[in-house]
């Protein structure tokens, strides 16, 4: 048996219950782990609300670090002993133990700490994917603007770090003037509280009018409309959450009348469909975070019992960074 957080239905905070659930041995393709920490998402609100519906009782949770206890036939990319991190379908990591697909668990250099671990690989993965793949048609070269939304949460602040290491000038947004400062000194270019500031204008001033090439937007249906406003022509709308609710229909006449933009809607679980391509961007993240180029900050810490107020905290945006559940 393992403790876990389960929901028995969809709804608030208060649907998350500690409980004893068993854990079995691993099939084949599948690795056992017991967790040192485990990452907080906003996508396990989604899965906690229905938005992103489980089957019931479900235990949610994408992100974990932690050591391999059993490893299943025909895995062989990890062993038992190895330190490991994983960002992974389907949910399940807010426990102390659990079988799971090997195909998303990556050995985690001695370099990183399993807490560091837990905090980086669905959010550092997500950025990767962003800047190397979610590219406009034109592409990306140094220098080129960038918009990034939520950009002190904890995509945004590795994303901040990791576009200044590649070059580009990215204007963040977020929802009050210390987490606009929190983005700056992360390597944002510029800043723009969204509360008291018409982002989009003040796009426009930045870039001299020309607009950015591409949005990176979690925020959903607040930030939609004035998003594709601050695109210079053939620029590209990157949808990749809903903080805020999901975007509602929209005309494609609009795209065209905006400047024949392209919109897109991503998901790290596209760009981590194999074994290779998995490793490939969790080597890439595990480079830029060992080097000390990206610095992973992990601003709250809630132990597992108390994943309730988690939760809370991470809905009334009272967070920054990455927030981690930790085990006794």
């Amino acid at each position: 048996m393992t403790r876990a957080i389960q929901i028995r239905q969809h709804g608030g905070p208060e649907e998350l219950e500690l409980t004893d659930v068993p854990v079995s041995e691993p099939a084949a393709g599948q690795v056992r782990i017991r967790h040192r920490a485990i990452g907080l998402n906003f996508i396990d609100v989604y899965h906690r609300t229905g938005l992103y519906p489980l089957p019931m009782p479900a235990t949610i949770g994408m992100e974990g670090a932690g050591v391999i206890e059993a490893v299943g036939e025909g895995v062989t990319h990890l062993q038992v002993g190895d330190r490991a991190a994983y960002a992974s379908m389907p949910p399940g990591s807010y426990c102390e133990a659990r079988v799971m697909p090997a195909m998303n668990v990556c050995k985690l250099p001695d370099a990183i700490s399993f807490e560091t671990g837990a905090a980086m690989m669905l959010k550092g993965l997500t950025a990767q994917y962003l800047l190397k793949k979610t590219l406009p048609v034109e592409g990306l070269q140094p220098g080129d603007h960038v918009l990034f939304h939520a950009a002190a949460g904890g995509v945004g602040l590795i994303a901040c770090q990791w576009a200044r290491v590649l070059g580009l000038q990215l204007i963040a947004t977020a929802g009050s003037d210390e987490k606009c400062q929190l983005a700056l000194a992360n390597g944002a270019a510029h800043a723009i509280n969204y509360r008291t500031e018409d982002f989009a204008a003040r796009v426009k001033d930045i870039t001299g009018g020309r607009g950015v090439k591409v949005v990176y937007d979690s925020v959903g249906k607040d930030t939609w409309d004035q998003s594709l406003d601050c695109l210079r022509p053939f620029g590209l709308m990157a949808s990749f959450g809903n903080a805020s609710g999901p975007v509602p229909p929209f005309a494609p006449g609009a795209l065209g009348a905006k400047g024949s933009l392209y919109v897109t809607r991503q998901t790290l679980f596209s760009h981590i469909s194999s074994r290779q391509a998995t490793q490939a961007m969790a080597d890439d993240l595990f480079a830029v975070v060992a080097s000390g180029q990206v610095k992973i900050h992990m601003a709250q810490r809630y132990a597992l019992a108390d994943v309730q107020q988690a939760h809370r905290d991470l809905e009334a945006r009272k967070t920054t960074g990455s927030t981690i559940l930790t085990l006794p």
